[in-house]
């Protein structure tokens, strides 16, 4: 059974930090690229960042571009999102997605197959 478990959320002041894993099993993150996506209420899924299945490539949105970075240990089967400066616009459910792609490259749209996601987790900023 292939499970990503996010976890790190939680209630955060403006300008704080927050870092956020998603943990796999039943699959080897090896052959995965890894995906963030996160949905505040009433608006639609936004692909936030993504690294290759080696990490050799990420991608940021524009909006999150030079204050968050997501990293992977893929010895602990594990992708990071640590969020830096967070604004209260960041505030939603946060998503890790793995899909199945070992070309080196990843994208923040969202794949139509061979993927898998987690339950997500609330990370809200506010004062």
């Amino acid at each position: 059974q292939v499970q990503l478990v996010e976890s790190g959320g939680g209630l955060v002041q403006p300008g704080g930090s927050l870092r956020l894993s998603c943990a796999a099993s039943g699959i080897i993150l090896d052959y995965y690229a890894i995906v963030w996506f996160r949905q505040a209420p009433g608006k639609e899924r936004e692909g936030v960042a993504c690294i290759s299945n080696s990490g050799g490539m990420t991608y940021y949105a524009d909006s999150v571009k030079g204050r968050f970075t997501i990293a992977r240990d893929n010895a602990k089967n594990t992708a990071y999102l640590q969020m830096n400066s967070l604004k209260p616009e960041d505030t939603a459910v946060y998503y890790c997605l793995a899909h199945l792609r070992g070309d080196g490259r990843c994208t923040i749209t969202t794949p139509q197959a061979a993927r898998y996601w987690g339950q997500g987790t609330q990370v809200t900023v506010s004062s």
